[in-house]
Parts: C-alpha cells; sequence; structure tokens
C-alpha cells in the first residue's frame, strides 16, 4: 500500500503556495510516495505543477479539482502542461464538487451529477491518452486534435455513492475517499468500483483512502482536535451518508491514531480489504507530532 501525504489545504493548513512547497519538500525527504494538493482557495494543478519544479521523485496528485468549473477540454490542457512541470509524475483527481458549492457558491446548475460526470469523462479520458476526439453525448459535442506526446494522465475520480463508483470504475482509474471508514471501504466501496472496472475489462482500480492519521499516545485530545478541524465534513450529504454506513457520528472516529501497534494493525486492515493508497490528513495536537507522524509512515 502506497502512503501520500495531503500537503495543500485538506487539513486546516493556510492557504499559501511555499509552505505548500515545504511540505510536499519534507514527504519526499522522508520517502513517502505522493504528495497530495486540494482544490480549496488555491488552484490544485498549478500548485501541483509548482511542487513539480521543485521535487524530483515523489508522485503529485489533487485531490480533487471540481468539474463544474472547467470544461473538460480545459482540464485536459491544464493537466496535460501539469505533467510536463512534474515530468511524468502527475495524476489528477476530480469530482463534482458538492451541491452546496455548485449551486450556492458558484451559481451553477448541480442536476443529474453522475451523467455530468460519465460525460465529462468520456472527453476527459482519451483527451489524456493522446486520442483525438469527436465525440457528442448529452453535455458535450467536442471536435479535439490530440494533445502532446506524454500527455498520458491516469484520472482518480472522487466517488462515495454506487452509481459515481460504477461511473469511476468504468471510466477511470480509481476513486479517492474521504470521511469513509474501514467496514464502509471493505463492503461497499471495494467491491462496488471494483465490479464497474471488471464489467469494462479495465485493470483493477486504485483506491486512495483518506483519514486523519496520527501517531501518539493522547488519544481523547486528537479525537477532540479531529472533531473540531473535520467538523464540516459531518454535514455534507455524500460524507453523511458514509459516516451513517459507517455508524458513526464524525471524521474523529473513523481516523486513525493511536500508537505503533495500534496504527499498524489498521494500515494491514486496509491494505487487506484493497486499498491501494492511504492519503494521509495530517494533524498536530504539540509541535513536532505531525513530523513524528510522518517519519513512522515513511
Amino acid at each position: 500500500m502506497k502512503v501520500g501525504l495531503m500537503v495543500g489545504e485538506g487539513s486546516g493548513a493556510a492557504p499559501e503556495l511555499k509552505g505548500l512547497v515545504e511540505r510536499g519538500q519534507m514527504a519526499e525527504h522522508f520517502g513517502l510516495d505522493t504528495a497530495w494538493i486540494a482544490n480549496i482557495a488555491l488552484d490544485g494543478m498549478t500548485a501541483a505543477a509548482a511542487l513539480g519544479g521543485a521535487t524530483s521523485q515523489i508522485e503529485i496528485g489533487t485531490a480533487v479539482v471540481p468539474t463544474f468549473t472547467r470544461h473538460p477540454v480545459a482540464m485536459a490542457q491544464q493537466s496535460a502542461s501539469t505533467q510536463m512541470a512534474c515530468e511524468g509524475r502527475f495524476t489528477l483527481g476530480i469530482g463534482l464538487a458538492h451541491k452546496f458549492m455548485v449551486e450556492d457558491m458558484w451559481g451553477l446548475s448541480y442536476d443529474k451529477p453522475a451523467q455530468q460526470m460519465r460525460a465529462y469523462l468520456e472527453i476527459l479520458e482519451p483527451a489524456l491518452r493522446g486520442v483525438a476526439i469527436t465525440h457528442q453525448n448529452e453535455n458535450y459535442d467536442v471536435k479535439l486534435m490530440a494533445m502532446p506526446d506524454g500527455t498520458d494522465t491516469s484520472v482518480l475520480v472522487a466517488a462515495l455513492g454506487p452509481l459515481m463508483l460504477k461511473i469511476a470504475g468504468r471510466l477511470s482509474g480509481g476513486t479517492i475517499t474521504m470521511a469513509t471508514g474501514l467496514k464502509t471501504l471493505e463492503t461497499h466501496i471495494v467491491p462496488t468500483i471494483t465490479a464497474g472496472a471488471e464489467e469494462a475489462g479495465r485493470p483493477p482500480p486504485r483506491i486512495v483512502a483518506g483519514f486523519p492519521v496520527l501517531l501518539t499516545a493522547n488519544k481523547t485530545e486528537a479525537h477532540d482536535l479531529i472533531a473540531k478541524v473535520f467538523e464540516v465534513y459531518a454535514g455534507v450529504p455524500s460524507y453523511r451518508a458514509m459516516l451513517d454506513r459507517e455508524g458513526v457520528s464524525g471524521v474523529e472516529d473513523v481516523a486513525l491514531v493511536g500508537e505503533e501497534v495500534e496504527l499498524n494493525v489498521q494500515f494491514e486492515r486496509l491494505e487487506s480489504i484493497g486499498v491501494t493508497d492511504l492519503l494521509v490528513m495530517p494533524i498536530e495536537t504539540e509541535p513536532g507530532e505531525m513530523e513524528r507522524t510522518i517519519e513512522f509512515l515513511a
């Protein structure tokens, strides 16, 4: 199982590019596999390109760029440019975002979101493989020449519901999850997206599972902090549905917190149920805890 670190804003970090690059360099220094970048205040792909120029080994991925604010051709062009800046180390994570963001913040329609993602991937995936496209569907009518060489970029889709997981399995390289516990990963996420991939004749999907992770003996203080930092997740319908499946009230109840033996047991369980990547959402209750956790993970 690969281990990656959220180096952007996903765990409450300030929207500041210099600090993001420094955290990405730290992840590479410790030998982690992937540096993940959210798309909140900073543009995820621009930040990924900056990190690509400041590192040489580590994979760099977005988790995730919203689709509603970019036409799939624009997404493909920016992704191809980011891939070049990262010298082949970039993975594009995309997602629908959430109804309140799309409608209340951006003033767009969130009607038929799963259909929108399917139509989007029908354009984006072949474009990133360097295939010329003449394709019309419910949302797009695209005639596009082949992208430049070297733009074969893997696409991962943030998917939690059954229909979205099937679409991700059939039309992308895998999924990225948040606020999703081990039981729900085992009984819902992994089998559903895997079935979609098998139906489409695709290889087993990459399954990137995001968790707050902290090596600590003070579990109570850690859980209290996680509850505060990730409080918003419990009120977002898609995340709320995953927490309800798990039978818990908040992200603090699915976080991976404890001492070395306890964390290793949880990591082994994740790998055994088919999770291919652990995406660490870094937190700390005291200075130095995050770095000690990352060193342990490496």
